[in-house]
């Protein structure tokens, strides 16, 4: 058998790999649906947290009333993240979602790719580190009062980790810009 006579056969077998390879990108899909389960699990945890909330509005401070606040308000953020996780992440690397014109369909998902969805995620999580960040310092008196020194490195670390994601979101939209094509005029 000549090397001629193995060709068909050599490209049928490349051509069964490619398209195992390609159909594999479906295994991604439970992992968006246990996503959107996840993000029931939040709605259900914002829901307990509100009541929570309007049950104790006259009997707490402001102080009290605002981290509570903070906390619904990190809870829609996590969701916020996690729509963009499920929605772009599907649809860059799963298979698209064939929304045009749909009057729902977000602004971003046009111009969604890794670059721009890891550059998103970075600015999503920079927005909860500081949700948490501003929950602390509200409570840092308390801190203080409980833990004396230890409220310090509480503090200090994590404003070292909300730079540290302020810094990876800067470098990785840097180089996502120097990577991305260049469009004529600029």
């Amino acid at each position: 058998m000549s090397a001629e006579t193995n060709r068909p056969a050599l490209h049928k077998r490349a051509s069964a790999l490619s398209q195992l390879i390609f159909l594999s990108r479906w295994l991604q899909a439970p992992l968006y649906v246990g996503l959107i389960v996840a993000q029931g699990v939040y709605v259900y945890r914002f829901m307990v947290e509100l009541w929570h909330l309007i049950l104790k509005t006259t009997t707490i401070q402001e102080a009290e009333i605002m981290l509570m606040v903070l906390g619904l308000i990190d809870v829609v953020m996590i969701a916020n993240l996690l729509v963009m996780v499920i929605v772009g992440g599907y649809e860059t690397f799963v298979s698209r979602l064939n929304l045009q014109n749909h009057p729902d369909q977000p602004e971003w998902l046009s111009h969604v790719n890794a670059g721009v969805l890891k550059v998103k995620l970075a600015m999503a999580l920079i927005g909860i580190s500081s949700i948490h960040l501003l929950k602390t310092f509200i409570g840092a008196q308390a801190l203080y009062e409980k833990s004396g020194e230890i409220a310090d490195k509480v503090i200090l670390w994590q404003v070292l980790i909300h730079l540290t994601f302020v810094i990876s979101a800067v470098i990785l939209a840097w180089i996502d810009r120097l990577i991305a094509p260049q469009k004529p005029g600029h």
